[in-house]
């Protein structure tokens, strides 16, 4: 029951709401509450904190209520008043912060003990209204907080007592505040120099929200005292050079040497100067690294910023692999072992782009998934209030560029980016929830931008106002000086002499620079194509092994409840392993991943629905149908030394594959699969595959073997459920940057898989297959287990049925993936004695060497034609017709059989699939046209 004598300060004011509702409606209230106040009187509510409660007056009661109400919405919506623009805007204010909203005077508050506010704002001062004051200063000031939207009370408990006991503010010694003001010179005085020197040049300044720098310090010197061994920061390139510089470390003449080109040798051209397969990237692209604390300190931290292109926010989720990457120890059997402290992430985002970019919302939605949590994430939203030329109110449908991460339970502080002191103890407060709860945490950092978009800009062609208030406004570091002369911490003479010194290190690394000091060397990334040409050999496994591995994959504990259908199905591949073979996709790549695993190489497989296989064929993750417990046999494999861990993705592409990009880059020696539901559906993640997949080594020299899975064929499933859009893949292949496959056979992708665990550290490059669909299954498609065995991946497979019979030959069909089997399936395959089909497995690097030496067998071939499902503006046709031309030259005829070109890539209705399917497979055998209905057409 109720203790009346509990009921004073801001629970008095609560009960006598309550009881003010019940008396106009006592539904209102629950039951308890009901039977309470049908014998209670608010005359017996204790008013004071420890004394005898005398009778309250209505006009009383009413201050108490009010101004309970007052300080709930000051802590609710205290950002809505407070002073965020550093430009001067006046707070968008709610009425819910005003006095009279609840007819209450500065008197009114002043009669009243402090108790009625509640909270840390009560704390030594004498009466409500100074507390009301002290909880505007903490909620309405230069920084203030969105709580409300935490669902854990723990958590807005220790968010609140946080703000309220000032945890996280500390005031600097004169020497701390020196220092600040000497980085923040360092900052503007770095921009100050560039625009000097290399006027309108492109740098993305970082004026306006200058104090970035010295929270990114503030959080990293927070790191090193919480023992974290690596900090990874992800940004696009707004002030990305000046974070280099100086949070970094990066030389400032090797900044210089890049604005002034300075790279390459005396009398070298330009076009000659770049290695192979090395383009570069401009400056403010560029990722860095540096190593922290040497000798300093007990524990060394990397800080790493992870390179990213024009497309912004793209960089989160791969920022959030790298770091799940370097949390995890793969050298364990099982699922990997997470140390979330050892790396903390850091993702600076722009104010247009944080609601803007659709890849934020992804990212923001893996931060509690099993596969993708990192212990969460310090989001910094680097406020200029505009996003190129376009104003707030025509970006976002928010009043705050941070809302977004209300719907996710994230706490939000806004800060001004002119107060320095304000923005330490947000990164302060920021770091140690973080550190407290392992969740993400954003930080609105208020600024502005000095200058346009780019340097080249003029923003006052549309911001004029804007632009006129930036022209007079002081930067920070002005700001901070005077603030600190005011208190006699330094005197004019000496913030001058700061910006004297700044400007001299400049001067004498631009005098480096132009010696030539920082001259970039440039190796070539690989001298030719086909790096898949090697002497080194990927070991074989012995049928022994294989075998034994099989059993092991078959089994699970004995009262482990599976499926008796799947059951039924899994012991089937006990059978597969005799001379009749039938070894299909699924079963050779469990092997080929239990072999892996064997050979010491971690695993790592995602992807929507992976761990049971879009199309039923994987199973790697057993359920049991009475506990829904999982066993996973790739996990429980004898003498494995591998972590192996597979995990089902959100229904997203851009943020699945952005992280395990990042994931590959950060963990070369695992093998990294992301699967495609669809092979269609990964042009969702295209940004991730143009930018950072396909172009990172180029770009970056950021090396990654991720290999992507794309279910593709042509089964009648309609126009997004057909094609994995290999075109792409092949338009966007050059300079031995990846390898695209096309398997026809179970023991070929096993082989494959093999090779690239093999060249993980050898030789790493992403890897696109081609994956099936109907073939998983398919007769012609299965394998011996002698294939697995003794074989190896072929990148071309000739015609076994051509025999000694190669002389008769006079068309060969080249094809790739399940063109082959559909045409080797053909009913009047036996008529086209004079036809060999050729299939090309490896489509880049192109197999020159490998398919010269099988058209060598055939002297009498006059005819090549390239077959293929997809219509012949896709697939792979562009880019195979130039190849052939220049390996069998003009005596030979090259054509294409195909669907004809279309806009869309496949048929939505089975009979015309069905028909375009007949025809591509008979005039690629010049054979008569067979209706669906059996008879043939000429």
């Amino acid at each position: 029951m109720y203790n009346l004598e509990t009921f004073y300060g801001p629970n008095a004011g609560y009960v006598l709401e309550l009881y003010e509702r019940y008396k106009q409606n006592p539904a209102f209230v629950d039951e308890d509450t009901r039977n309470f106040f049908a014998s209670w009187s608010p005359d017996g509510v204790a008013a004071t904190r420890a004394e005898e409660a005398a009778p309250l007056q209505d006009q009383e009661i009413s201050h108490i209520v009010a101004a309970s109400a007052l300080a709930h919405a000051i802590r609710e919506r205290g950002h809505l008043g407070a002073h965020l623009d550093p430009l001067g805007s006046e707070a968008l204010g709610d009425p819910a912060l005003l006095l009279e909203t609840y007819g209450l005077r500065d008197e009114d508050l002043a009669q009243l003990p402090p108790t009625v506010i509640g909270g840390h704002a009560a704390e030594g001062v004498s009466n409500a209204l100074e507390a009301i004051n002290a909880l505007r200063a903490m909620y309405s000031g230069t920084i203030s907080y969105e709580f409300d939207q935490v669902k854990s009370p723990d958590e807005r408990g220790w968010l609140r007592d946080a703000v309220g006991w000032h945890l996280y503010h500390q005031t600097p010694s004169p020497n701390e505040a020196r220092r600040l003001l000497k980085r923040l010179t360092q900052v503007e005085v770095f921009e100050r120099y560039l625009h000097q020197t290399f006027p309108g040049q492109k740098r993305f300044s970082i004026e306006g929200t200058d104090v970035l720098v010295p929270m990114l310090d503030e959080i990293i010197s927070g790191a090193i005292d919480s023992e974290t061994r690596e900090v990874m920061i992800g940004m696009a390139h707004r002030g990305r050079l000046n974070v280099m510089a100086h949070v970094l470390e990066k030389p400032y003449g090797a900044i210089l040497s890049e604005f002034a080109h300075v790279k390459r040798e005396e009398g070298v051209p330009l076009s000659d100067s770049f290695g192979y397969g090395w383009t570069g990237d401009v400056k403010y692209h560029l990722g860095a690294e540096n190593l922290l604390g040497e000798g300093a300190s007990s524990v060394d931290l990397k800080v790493v910023l992870a390179p990213n292109p024009s497309h912004l926010e793209f960089v989160n989720p791969v920022v959030e692999g790298m770091t799940r990457a370097s949390q995890e120890i793969r050298s364990v059997a099982g699922f990997p072992l997470q140390d979330v402290d050892h790396t903390l992430p850091i993702l600076i985002h722009g104010d247009a782009a944080f609601p803007g970019e659709g890849v934020v919302a992804e990212t923001l939605n893996l931060w509690h998934l099993h596969g993708y949590w990192v212990g969460g994430t310090i989001h910094i939203i680097a406020n200029n209030q505009l996003g190129f030329t376009t104003e707030p109110i025509d970006s976002r449908s928010t009043l705050f560029a941070s809302d977004l991460g209300k719907a996710f339970g994230i706490p939000i502080i806004h800060v001004n980016a002119d107060d320095p002191f304000a923005c330490l103890t947000a990164v302060r407060l920021a770091h140690a929830y973080r550190d407290e709860f392992h969740k993400d945490i954003l930080v609105d950092l208020v600024g502005y931008r000095r200058w346009g978009h780019n340097e080249g800009d003029e923003p006052a062609f549309t911001q004029p106002e804007m632009y006129e208030v930036v022209r007079q406004h002081p930067t920070v570091r002005e700001l901070f000086a005077r603030r600190l002369e005011q208190d006699g911490v330094v005197t004019q003479g000496e913030a001058d002499e700061m910006v004297k010194e700044a400007m001299a290190r400049l001067e004498e690394a631009k005098s480096e620079a132009d010696r030539g000091v920082y001259q970039v060397e440039v190796e070539a990334v690989n001298d030719e194509e086909g790096a898949l040409s090697t002497d080194e050999q990927v070991p074989s496994v012995s049928v022994e092994r294989l075998t034994a591995l099989n059993e092991e994959l078959l089994s699970w504990p004995k009262h482990f409840a599976l499926h008796p259908k799947l059951a039924r199905t899994l012991q089937r591949r006990a059978n597969t392993l005799g001379p009749e073979g039938g070894i299909d996709w699924g079963q050779a790549e469990a092997l080929a991943f239990a072999s892996i695993l064997t050979d010491g190489t971690p695993i790592r497989l995602t992807g929507q629905d992976s761990q049971r296989g879009t199309f039923s064929h994987r199973h790697a993750v057993l359920h049991s149908q009475d506990t829904n417990q999982i066993y996973i046999p790739l996990q429980h494999l004898a003498d494995v030394h591998a972590s192996f861990s597979i995990y089902n993705s959100p229904l997203t592409e851009t943020a699945a594959l952005g992280f395990e990009y990042g994931y590959s880059v950060q963990a070369p020696e695992s093998l990294v699969l992301w699967e495609a539901q669809y092979g269609d559906f990964a042009n969702v993640g295209q940004v991730v595959i143009d930018q950072f997949i396909a172009s990172g080594q180029a770009k970056w020299r950021q090396p990654s073997s991720l290999v992507m899975l794309l279910p593709h064929g042509y089964e009648g499933q309609g126009p997004d459920h057909s094609s994995a859009r290999l075109e792409r893949y092949l338009q966007l292949a050059a300079e031995d940057n990846w390898r695209v496959a096309n398997c026809s056979t179970a023991a070929q992708y096993f082989h494959l898989l093999r090779l690239q665990a093999f060249y993980l550290n050898r030789y790493a490059r992403p890897l696109v297959i081609m994956t099936p669909k109907s073939l998983l299954r398919h007769p012609l498609a299965t394998s011996r287990l002698q294939d697995l065995a003794e074989g190896s991946f072929l990148p071309v497979i000739d015609d076994a049925r051509a025999g000694e019979h190669t002389q008769d030959i006079r068309r060969i069909i080249l094809c790739t993936g399940k063109m082959a089997i559909d045409l080797l399936a053909h009913e009047s395959r036996t008529q086209s004695g004079d036809t060999a089909i050729v299939r090309v497995e490896l489509l880049y690097p192109f197999p020159q060497e490998e398919l010269k030496r099988v058209l060598q067998r055939y002297p009498g071939v006059r005819e090549i034609v390239w077959a293929q499902e997809e219509p012949r503006n896709m697939g792979a046709w562009s880019y195979m017709a130039p190849h052939l031309t220049d390996l069998v030259g003009r005596d030979i005829t090259i054509s294409v059989v195909s669907r004809p070109e279309r806009s869309s890539p496949a048929a939505g209705f089975w009979d015309l699939h069905a028909a375009e399917q007949e025809r591509i497979l008979a005039e690629a055998m010049r054979l008569p046209l067979r209706q669906p209905g059996g008879e043939h057409v000429h």
